[in-house]
């Protein structure tokens, strides 16, 4: 294989981030295997070994030596694009791991870690007074960690760089008034017309595990995951995708026994993920360019297997005689049955079982409310009525509980503010990206036809084989020539619906 480094100075990076890397690939096992395999009080050294080893890796990437090598690489003359995709993904690292001091990322993982657990009761109970202090010390921890970073027009701009290299809030408002604006009438049609259902008696019918097993299976075999060598799927109480290497990407999937689509479209959802690891440029291995560039470009992979393959009338199609052979109960349904079933339409409270048309107005509301939080001074407290009445405003319900409300997600548990707009960003780039592979592919053809390979060329070519050489913004503008747009995601739901 080539050497892609040539600078003496980058190649003494390189040498040194090994053990930075090495400490990842560590903490990546120990973090499937928490979700995968670990008995239940395993997480009590667990969360410990994870804690210790955070605070190795940082050590080690803020070392004088080793942040002086950066520095000296940031001024040398004549570095090739690999090279200068190092410096600026370690140069980001730096800067944001400067940002914080030390207790303050103390206080943030004790918080966070207390606040989950209030998260988990206040749940279970549909109790909100039980999380609400804890999310008012979340918000307070997030405006803070906003001066630390600095911005320039706004404090959630420095929030929302950390989840996406480069993107501000001007940008989701854009994107937000554009696809409110379009979409919503859009929605209104889609429902007065009824041409698809707003429920339907498959998502009732109960399968055994064993049955969906090998469904999904089958899907991985035919998108050509390689299985047992590279790749391995198993089960977790929420579907995620992991990356040990380039040689090694895992995914899960769960099984709940009823309404099969959400296993399988959240396994090809997943395959989405895994497929931007798998399809790097091996000379990448072990730096700091292997891995997708950002939350929202990896969302778009994952978007574009779900709901442009997985949901479209050839892939129903091609998987029919599947279903109808590992599920006894699809005797009685017929392949519109299947087809209208994964594109149901329906206002709905939670997030994660919300349907590709109305999916988006739930980041919306997120954005709204925690654009509040950081910049208007909004408290807990007031939080569950303006959340309700933003769903009640953008979907025409509003939830009778608030677990069907502000407690459903545990993003703010966790202190996530700002990660909510990459789902959007990968939702609406997944579309853009179908329309620019159709111009040079002919997908539906193909996907009829079961054979991936020039699909997963075309995306290897224009995204996964660049790694994190490009910030997500030049990466897509290389890809297609041009910048994110949402009119593409109105194209595609007025295709697909209209």
């Amino acid at each position: 294989m080539e050497n892609i480094f040539e600078n003496d100075i980058i190649l003494k990076i390189l040498e040194k981030y090994r053990r930075i890397w090495a400490i990842g690939h560590a903490q990546s096992v120990l973090g499937w295997d928490l979700e995968v395999n670990m008995p239940k009080e395993g997480i009590i050294e667990r969360s410990v070994a994870q804690g210790e080893l955070s605070v190795l890796s940082q050590e080690l990437l803020l070392s004088p030596e080793f942040v002086e090598l950066v520095e000296k690489a940031k001024s040398s003359e004549g570095l090739n694009e690999y090279e200068r995709g190092v410096v600026r993904v370690l140069d980001r690292s730096i800067r944001i791991m400067k940002a914080f001091p030390p207790e303050f990322l103390r206080e943030v993982s004790e918080v966070t870690s207390k606040a989950t657990k209030a998260w988990e009761e206040a749940k279970e109970k549909d109790d909100y007074s039980k999380f609400e202090p804890w999310l008012d010390k979340i918000i307070e921890l997030a405006k803070r960690a906003a001066e630390y970073l600095g911005y320039e027009e706004e404090p959630y701009d420095a929030l929302l760089d950390l989840y996406e290299e480069g993107l501000r809030t001007r940008d989701v408002v854009k994107m937000f008034d554009t696809l409110e604006k379009e979409l919503k009438p859009i929605l209104e049609k889609i429902l007065e017309e009824e041409k698809v259902p707003r429920e339907h008696p498959l998502e009732r019918e109960k399968y055994e595990k064993e049955w969906m097993e090998k469904v999904n299976l089958w899907v991985l075999k035919k998108f050509g995951f390689p299985l047992g060598e590279r790749a391995r799927i198993d089960v977790s109480a929420h579907p995620f995708t992991t990356e040990f290497g380039i040689r090694d990407v895992r995914i899960t999937t769960r099984y709940e026994g009823y309404d099969f689509r959400r296993t399988l479209l959240s396994t090809i959802h997943e395959f989405g993920h895994a497929l931007y690891e798998l399809q790097q440029d091996e000379r990448f291995m072990f730096t700091p360019i292997a891995g997708g560039v950002s939350l929202g470009i990896h969302e778009s992979q994952s978007r574009f297997w779900e709901n442009i393959i997985g949901r479209s009338r050839e892939f129903v199609s091609l998987i029919y005689p599947v279903l109808r052979e590992n599920l006894p109960f699809m005797q009685n349904y017929t392949e519109e049955d299947a087809y209208l079933y994964f594109n149901i339409v329906r206002p709905d409270f939670i997030r994660t079982e919300a349907d590709v048309v109305t999916y988006n107005f739930h980041i919306l509301l997120r954005f709204r409310l925690e654009r509040m939080m950081l910049n208007e001074g909004v408290k807990a407290k007031d939080l569950p009525e303006l959340w309700n009445e933003e769903m009640e405003r953008l979907l025409g319900i509003r939830p009778r509980t608030y677990r069907e409300g502000i407690l459903q997600d545990i993003h703010w548990a966790h202190g996530s503010i700002g990660y909510f707009p990459t789902y959007s960003i990968g939702t609406l780039l997944s579309t853009q990206l179908y329309y620019h592979m159709k111009k040079e592919v002919n997908v539906e053809e193909l996907v009829r036809e079961g054979n991936f390979e020039p699909i997963k060329q075309w995306l290897r070519e224009k995204i996964h084989r660049w790694g994190s050489i490009y910030p997500p913004k030049e990466l897509i503008r290389r890809a297609i020539g041009e910048d994110l747009d949402p009119r593409y995601f109105i194209r595609w739901v007025k295709d697909k619906y209209l």
